[in-house]
């Protein structure tokens, strides 16, 4: 593939800057930003910047009817719910237990690719979803977890973080045709207007609540960060990357994403790496590594010889 090593490059950089994110955020929510209230902080200006960017390079429009609810619901999984349920959930767990939840992603990559475009799924694939369902329980559940209780609301924020997982796996496959037909910034100002639409009534009341004459300069980094790195870099990087590489291989650089975040997490002091979660880490990585092994194609039996 001539575009390999620059898609490896992307997808690198993207897991650096979403595993920043994890503690990043956690500094703004709740004290300074609800959540909801962070997702419009985020959505609009960047629905803007890529609506500004799609015209000045005066891209394709998307056509025909299949194309326009496609969009839409790539806007709504990939935005809209993924934001929601994402924010959400970090704010009522920790970086680390919102990075490791996430990494059964992939596991929802091969689902949907089986349900929507008809791949195979193999009893190593299975047994895979199996092994990482188990870690993925015992994460969310908080059982085995050792070191410092959890919070009482991380239960509940371990489950939010799961369905963001499923529903930006889905947003994968579904926004892979059009990235392979349309412009990348014709495809991400239509998600991201649909998204922008999706999030406004949850997050309106709590982003005027912001006390923003009073925001540290460290917070203003932080929300800036989210706005500018987090969300149009990698979405820019993403799609550009789904033109060259398959759905997987992005759900495959998500295992890089709880690494990072638990290195930034206990290095600034945010949270702390137990056994127990090693433990539970190890369960979700081994289940989406046999996820991830290609099933081989049928060897035809040869005749047998008289």
């Amino acid at each position: 593939m001539q575009n390999s090593w620059r898609v490896h490059l992307a997808l690198l950089a993207v897991a650096l800057i979403y595993a920043a994110n994890y503690s990043l955020a956690k500094d703004v929510m709740p004290r300074y930003a609800g959540p909801f209230g962070l997702i419009v902080l985020r959505v609009l200006p960047a629905a803007l910047i890529f609506g500004l960017l799609a015209r000045l390079s005066g891209g394709a429009r998307i056509e025909g009817r299949a194309d326009h609810i496609r969009s839409i619901l790539c806007g709504i999984s990939g935005i809209g719910l993924n934001q929601l349920l994402f924010f959400g959930g970090l704010n009522l767990t920790t970086p680390i237990n919102a990075s490791l939840t996430q990494t059964v992603s992939p596991i929802v990559v091969l689902l949907a690719s089986a349900l929507l475009l008809g791949e195979r799924i193999t009893r190593v694939r299975a047994s895979g979803i199996a092994v990482a369902g188990l870690g993925a329980a015992l994460l969310i559940s908080g059982r085995g977890s050792g070191g410092a209780p959890l919070p009482p609301t991380a239960t509940l924020g371990n489950v939010l973080v799961l369905l963001n997982a499923v529903f930006f796996g889905i947003y994968l496959v579904l926004v892979t045709p059009l990235m392979r037909k349309y412009p990348p910034l014709t495809v991400l100002a239509r998600i991201f207007l649909v998204g922008a639409v999706v999030v406004l009534p949850f997050g309106w009341q709590q982003v005027q609540l912001i006390d923003y004459a009073h925001l540290p300069t460290g917070i203003w980094v932080a929300i800036v960060y989210m706005v500018i790195p987090l969300t149009i870099f990698t979405y820019l990087l993403n799609n550009w990357a789904l033109k060259y590489a398959a759905p997987a291989l992005l759900g495959v650089y998500i295992y890089l994403q709880p690494v990072l975040a638990a290195l930034i997490a206990v290095g600034t002091g945010k949270d702390a790496f137990t056994w127990g979660r090693a433990l539970q880490a190890s369960l979700i990585f081994l289940g989406v590594w046999l996820v991830s092994q290609k099933p081989r194609p049928a060897v035809p039996l040869e005749p047998v010889q008289d």
